[in-house]
């Protein structure tokens, strides 16, 4: 009997971890059925891109995943079950229910408006694709002259208001930020980010958090009044919440917990990767939501799985941090280098070389998802017996 895995999401993470699976393990041997609501693939780190009017290319699954052997199944998870291992979900043909002896949890988080007074009324987002091109129309027709607020001052926010005052240099773009500008940067990273945020013309205010967004103005905690024809939310993502609903072990954020390997500490056949795991780094950090996170922890996960289903030993790799790439426009960048736990030192590159080394960096993981399987060992691994799998799973809960 095929063991049955099963991947919920496919954005980096959750297709990267299902391409992975499909060259580790045979295909007598497994099935593997990726679950997403849409057919191809969504580059989140280009969505402020898309906002601003830029067009990409379609990756469809179909053809990344064709002669992998992973099924698409087209659907939206409604309910996740780890004591029965079976996962609800709808799709064209109506609801419909998986069974899973592995499953590969990756659905990651979406826009998190944090419950500020307005926000989900009145503000835009660039955490989806729906509101990246909501956000697109709505600039589009804003005439010239008119206010952009984006509000948070992290990488998004940053990469949103500096793509939307190149694109739109008529517009008046403004940017609200909790604390100081970059205040987590180098000198010289913080020293250019203001450089270019001038350049651009970009009202940046700082220690400006905001406590409530009305239709044409975000209101601070200072009793500043900014205006705004349109505000742009960036302050962080939320988990999605499917696994509140589960015995899963879970955060108050509503991450799964999970060890180094990327498997829940509290149910052996659930792996979690990304934004939707707890995943512990360097010097006992927990990972950052973010793409530089995601992937590797979609490798950890893949090969823990396909390591632990062959009985060989199980690597364990430990996930560090190299640099925070930031897109300031098409023509300026910053690439922060950081420790392994994710702390800036003096060094920085900026400028265009900047912005050809984050291109680079996009590209990179867009094809590595394209492209699953691409420059893993062709040699996959056999599954041992049924038994064999059911006592290591009883000596992991025991």
């Amino acid at each position: 009997m095929q063991h049955r895995i099963v991947v919920l999401g496919a954005g980096y993470t959750g297709a990267t971890a299902a391409g992975r699976l499909a060259k580790r393990l045979h295909r007598e041997d497994v099935t593997i059925t990726l679950v997403n609501p849409e057919p191809d693939f969504v580059e989140r780190v280009r969505l402020h891109q898309l906002a601003t009017g830029q067009d990409f290319k379609s990756r469809p699954f179909s053809k990344m995943f064709a002669g992998t052997g992973v099924e698409l199944k087209l659907a939206r998870v409604t309910a996740v079950d780890v004591d029965r291992r079976t996962v609800s979900v709808t799709g064209a043909d109506g609801p419909a229910e998986l069974a899973y002896d592995t499953l590969v949890y990756a659905l990651g988080s979406g826009w998190n408006d944090q419950g500020v007074p307005g926000t989900a009324v009145h503000a835009d987002q660039v955490a989806s694709r729906p509101g990246a091109r909501r956000l697109r129309d709505r600039l589009a027709a804003l005439e010239a002259g008119k206010p952009v607020v984006v509000v948070g001052g992290g990488l998004t926010g940053l990469e949103a208001a500096t793509e939307i005052a190149e694109a739109r240099p008529d517009l008046n773009v403004s940017l609200a930020a909790h604390g100081a500008l970059g205040d987590w940067l180098s000198a010289k990273g913080r020293a250019h980010l203001r450089k270019v945020t001038d350049r651009l013309g970009i009202e940046v205010h700082e220690h400006a958090a905001v406590t409530a967004v009305a239709a044409d103005n975000v209101t601070t905690a200072d009793g500043r009044t900014v205006p705004a024809a349109v505000t742009v939310w960036t302050t962080g993502f939320a988990v999605h919440p499917i696994a509140q609903n589960t015995t899963l072990e879970i955060t108050e954020r509503g991450q799964i917990v999970v060890d180094t390997t990327m498997r829940s500490v509290s149910h052996p056949d659930v792996y979690a990767v990304g934004d939707a795991a707890l995943a512990i780094g360097p010097h006992g950090k927990p990972l950052r939501m973010s793409c530089a996170s995601g992937i590797p922890m979609a490798w950890q996960a893949a090969d823990a799985i396909a390591a632990r289903l062959a009985g060989t030993k199980v690597p364990h790799v430990s996930i560090r941090y190299f640099q925070q790439c930031i897109s300031l426009g098409r023509r300026q960048g910053l690439i922060q280098f950081v420790t392994a736990d994710d702390r800036a030192v003096d060094s920085a590159l900026t400028g265009r070389m900047a912005a050809l080394y984050k291109e680079l960096i996009c590209k990179g993981a867009a094809w590595g998802v394209a492209n699953p399987t691409a420059g893993l060992p062709s040699r996959r691994r056999r599954v041992v017996r049924q038994e064999t799998q059911d006592h290591a799973r009883a000596e992991a809960t025991a």
